[in-house]
């Protein structure tokens, strides 16, 4: 024990992963953080190999991608595990988040925990749609050429902004140099605020699901977190290793399998279906400007919940108007990335801007107002259950 207690880095590992006590209740739900890291971990490291045998160049990116794929030893393997690993990724960060708002986890005192979360989400979009480009197939070109033509919307530093990062005046060769340094980059700034979300999250403590602070009933991290993280991955494994051998390119698209043409557009440019949410909040506005705006703000909405909603009691499990409106919400979730995949015509346009309206509607004003109704109208029950327990008393 004396190397535990002496040692600053073990002594953390020991306080964080060891000694930590976190609730009984914690079901496999709590799980996908842990997969989220683990993510994170398989995109590094085959991302590390994967840049040894990459040319960011216009004229041999995309070869070398194929020389990847066809003469590098395990290439194949490398390349649809870094590919499919950022499905996984985002799917697993995904139901994370959908889970903390189920359970409340960004309620006090983790607001915090949920600010640095979705600073994570931002940037693991941003870093995504620069590895996207970099294969130089048809619709990585199209899609960079469409995603960074948004920058122009920016008021008066806009068009300046677009020719920075392109690196010149269309996406070309500087463009492609740019975007291979920052996805490089930006995995580094993730794993740093990862850990600093892990720190707050151990300092605050696991929400627990029943939607009250127990101290009473938790346990030690180690054993028994440990091993129910280790059967979870073990789990998780399976579908990944599924995806990866046997349906390698279901998620991708044909499309990147084309080297890109700068002189051929194809009929229909759509970004990775991890995207597709936010791109059909961008395509829904009629307003290059207002869908700018639109959709950076879908992940502001998202990271101000803290803020706009405070119910006294944490879990929808006990709040039934609440958990109605979130399925739907869910819901609404879904119809916007499957609008996001369709053609920008009748009625898909239409369908998508009643998406829009109720993601914003959900965050801004439905859920406000359902939980002062639930937090007051839970105050008056309490408070008659008070009285009739008191008059109970009195007449024994």
């Amino acid at each position: 024990m004396r190397i535990w207690s002496k040692d600053p880095i073990l002594s953390i590992v020991d306080n964080l992963f060891i000694k930590h006590r976190s609730p009984i209740f914690l079901g496999y739900l709590w799980n996908f953080g842990v997969f989220s890291f683990l993510c994170l971990f398989i995109q590094i490291f085959t991302g590390l190999f994967l840049a040894m045998h990459y040319i960011p160049d216009t004229n041999q990116a995309f070869d070398s991608v194929e020389h990847i794929m066809r003469d590098v030893n395990n290439g194949w393997f490398l390349r649809y595990t870094h590919a499919n690993g950022a499905s996984f990724f985002f799917i697993a960060v995904y139901i994370h988040m959908f889970r903390g708002l189920y359970y409340g986890s960004f309620t006090n005192p983790r607001q915090g925990v949920w600010y640095v979360g979705s600073l994570i989400l931002f940037l693991m979009i941003v870093t995504a749609f620069m590895g996207y480009v970099l294969p130089w197939g048809q619709m990585s070109y199209w899609a960079a050429t469409v995603i960074t033509n948004m920058l122009s919307a920016l008021p008066i530093v806009g068009k300046s902004l677009v020719t920075w990062v392109w690196g010149g005046y269309s996406v070309g060769g500087p463009t492609l140099t740019r975007f291979y340094a920052l996805h490089f980059l930006m995995p580094m700034i993730l794993v740093v605020l990862v850990f600093y979300h892990i720190y707050l999250l151990h300092k605050s403590g696991s929400s627990n699901p029943i939607g009250v602070e127990a101290g009473m009933d938790d346990k030690p991290f180690y054993p028994y977190y440990i091993a129910k993280d280790i059967f979870a991955i073990i789990l998780f494994f399976i579908p990944f290793a599924i995806m990866v051998f046997f349906y390698p390119n279901t998620l991708g698209h044909s499309y990147n399998y084309v080297p890109a043409n700068p002189l051929v557009t194809p009929s229909h440019i759509v970004p990775e279906w991890y995207f597709l949410p936010f791109y059909a909040i961008l395509r829904s506005i009629p307003d290059k400007v207002l869908g700018v705006v639109a959709m950076g703000f879908s992940i502001v909405s998202l990271a101000m919940v803290p803020a706009v909603q405070k119910p006294n009691i944490r879990s929808m499990e006990f709040r039934p108007i609440s958990r109605l409106f979130y399925w739907w919400f869910l819901h609404c979730c879904l119809v916007l990335g499957w609008i996001g995949s369709q053609l920008a015509k009748y009625p898909y346009v239409e369908i998508g801007q009643v998406a829009t309206f109720l993601y914003f509607f959900y965050f801004w004003v439905l859920m406000p107002v359902v939980i002062f109704f639930e937090n007051n109208y839970g105050r008056k029950n309490r408070h008659r259950r008070l009285l009739s327990y008191t008059e109970f008393g009195r007449r024994k």
